[in-house]
């Protein structure tokens, strides 16, 4: 689905405002795969797709980034 809004990149500190959890909380799912992973945006710095971000939102107990086989 092509929509004419472009998909926003959000920064840590509005991804940590939305979900709740802590800095710590958000690393430790990315590395167990239970919370979409960061895009690098320069050498420096780094964020998410709001739409990975709501995806998880919408059921953040099985969201899982490995697609079923």
């Amino acid at each position: 689905m092509q929509t004419d809004t472009p998909d926003r990149i959000l920064r840590i500190k509005t991804v940590l405002a939305r979900t709740g959890l802590s800095r710590s909380t958000l690393y430790r799912k990315m590395g167990s795969g239970t919370f979409p992973r960061s895009i690098k945006i320069s050498t420096r710095c780094a964020g998410w797709r709001e739409s990975a971000v709501a995806e998880w939102m919408k059921n953040p107990m099985f969201y899982d980034t490995e697609p079923e086989a």
